[in-house]
């Protein structure tokens, strides 16, 4: 029996190989020269660290996170060694879906600083060598853009066709069905001129109209004046659902429940980001991904194949779909989703690895466990699977920290519209709202829009005001201050599995293969590029398990990372504790 202790090593310092050069450059950033990657770029090999900039950081004390805010932590999120910044939208918004809502694509939102602001953000970032994605709004806009008061104001404006109208004449539009509205329902009947006007999120965000020419030229320019400025990527929201039949056909009774097959993936949609690519992204050293990837490998393929010249990265809901209910889920299921994922983009094209993001609650909840006894270390784990994976990891704020939900009892602590409209439109069709409330208690987005967790103060450090959503009790324990000088902490793991990650390859590049499929408890897989190999085990429990391996006789006796001190081998078997993640580098 072995018991070994943990330490970061960077294992790949290796001279006179034939095939493969593999060296950590001062900046302890990995080069991979290989016979088996010959495509290998930046915003692969980076890690994206997304921010909710409503809840951040407040530099103003108004309650609302802003721009100058985030630049005060610039150096906190350099400390993270994260290479890329992507901030959910800053546009000029009047707030309906917290910024989703643009009423100006080439402003600043007032609550949020100005375009000097900005400058200074994206000037900090590049002085850092943080690379900066910008959120692009364009499958809709807020009904106050001037584009949509001048297209409802009479049939004959130049701006009509900007948007999709139903005249009412025609009787009742098509049955459309809508995220966000209270009854369902995607057409908002507009007095003025007599029409019904499409929005497949809330009222106040009628759909743009991508058949016109205009449009998309005018996204185009929006798209050419942030990269003027220095933007390094595009996150095109709800991009997949831009591309419409407008002749409006029937769908059949209940398509709402697999509402990507008929909204997503549209008859002209390659055509735009064909168009996109030539007008905008070919011009630029950026790179795009869409929110969503249709309803079939294909699909997603069909997006993002170098060849085709349209995205760059593939972001799918899958992973995310897993445990979307109060009986949580099973690790078998887990395990396929990203290994099918995995296998679909393991010879063409790139995807994007996440358990969270403004649209879910925190991962930690979700995923691991929220009880103080685990959440350290399950936060640990959740983090070691992100980061080990192939694929561009996407990180979202606080869960470099462990930040869990906030868990609200009432209708009325919630902001988020979804929440809200849900809720009424749940009422209306007579849901049993106790299990509707422990629903959304458990899977609200503002459980993963709390602010920051800075401090122990009140408000977390996050405001000196009265923050725009409540901070989360725990905040008292779980905090930037507490852990950034505690090396057990999460935050410090999390900073040296984003190091681990750099400076090695193999967890970039390198093939995945999972091992014991049908282990109920732990996900163990390899991962291999060249002539080095990494083994993976991460137990999904609140209890002890062990997993036989083949693999665990090479294992180099002191493990890559461990988020506990200790990990026990007998022979062929890797004992782990409750959530334990461990890295073997193995040898031959």
């Amino acid at each position: 029996m072995m018991i070994f202790k943990s330490r970061i090593l960077c294992f790949l310092f290796f001279l006179g190989i034939t095939n493969t050069l593999w060296y950590c450059t001062p900046e302890k950033k990995a080069v991979v020269k290989s016979e088996t990657i010959n495509d290998t770029t930046w915003w692969k090999e980076g890690t994206i660290y997304q921010i909710y900039p409503r809840s951040f950081r407040d530099s103003d004390g108004d309650g609302i996170g802003d721009l100058k805010g985030i630049i005060e932590r610039l150096d906190y999120i350099k400390s993270l060694g994260v290479d890329v910044i992507w901030l959910n939208p800053i546009y000029t918004s009047p707030n309906d879906d917290n910024g989703y809502d643009i009423s100006d694509y080439r402003n600043i939102m007032k609550e949020f600083g100005t375009m000097e602001d900005f400058d200074a953000l994206l000037k900090g970032m590049h002085d850092r060598g943080i690379k900066f994605v910008m959120d692009v709004v364009v499958n809709h806009s807020s009904d106050e853009h001037e584009w949509f008061k001048q297209s409802r104001s009479s049939r004959d404006n130049p701006y009509r066709d900007y948007y999709h109208w139903w005249p009412a004449e025609k009787g009742k539009p098509t049955p459309r069905w809508s995220f966000f509205d209270d009854k369902g329902d995607a057409w908002k009947y507009d007095s003025i001129t007599d029409s019904y006007y499409l929005h497949y999120f809330s009222q106040k965000q009628p759909d743009l109209n991508w058949e016109n020419p205009k449009v998309r030229q005018e996204v185009y320019d929006i798209m050419k004046f942030w990269a003027d400025k220095g933007v390094d990527g595009f996150r095109l929201d709800a991009f997949q659902y831009v591309s419409k039949d407008i002749t409006f056909p029937e769908f059949p009774e209940g398509y709402e429940k697999n509402i990507n097959k008929y909204y997503g993936m549209g008859p002209h949609l390659h055509k735009y980001l064909k168009e996109m690519y030539t007008e905008v992204l070919s011009k630029y050293d950026v790179f795009a991904v869409a929110e969503g990837a249709g309803t079939t490998f294909d699909d997603a393929h069909s997006l993002v194949d170098k060849e085709h010249n349209e995205l760059q990265m593939v972001y799918h809901f899958e992973g995310t779909n897993v445990g979307s209910s109060l009986e949580g889920y099973e690790l078998s299921e887990f395990k396929e989703v990203f290994t099918e994922w995995d296998s679909a983009f393991s010879k063409k094209g790139w995807i994007s690895v996440y358990l969270a993001n403004h649209d879910q609650p925190r991962m930690v909840s979700k995923y691991g466990s929220a009880n103080p006894e685990y959440r350290a270390v399950s936060s640990k784990l959740l983090n070691t699977f992100i980061l080990s994976m192939r694929g561009t990891p996407y990180v979202y704020y606080g869960d470099e920290l462990g930040m869990t939900n906030i868990g609200f009892d009432s209708i009325s602590q919630y902001k988020d519209i979804a929440a809200i409209n849900g809720y009424k439109k749940a009422e209306a069709e007579g849901e049993d709202m106790d299990k509707f409330l422990k629903t959304l208690k458990f899977l609200s987005r503002d459980n993963g829009r709390t602010p920051m967790q800075w401090e122990s103060s009140e408000n977390a450090g996050f405001t000196s005001g009265t923050p725009w959503l409540p901070v989360n009790e725990n905040h008292e324990s779980i905090n930037v201050a507490a852990q950034d000088k505690d090396p057990n902490s999460v935050l410090n793991y999390f900073r040296s599995m984003v190091k681990l990650r750099k400076e090695n390859p193999v967890l970039i590049y390198g093939d995945y293969k999972l091992l014991q499929p049908e282990h109920p408890d732990v996900y163990a897989y390899t991962r291999t590029l060249d002539d080095k190999k990494v083994v993976v085990v991460l137990n999904f429990t609140d209890h002890d398990s062990s997993i036989q391996l083949v693999e665990a006789k090479n294992a180099v006796h002191t493990p890559l990372i461990n988020n506990y001190e200790n990990v026990t081998i007998k022979d062929d078997e890797i004992i782990v504790k409750p959530y334990q993640a461990v890295i073997f580098a193995l040898q031959e």
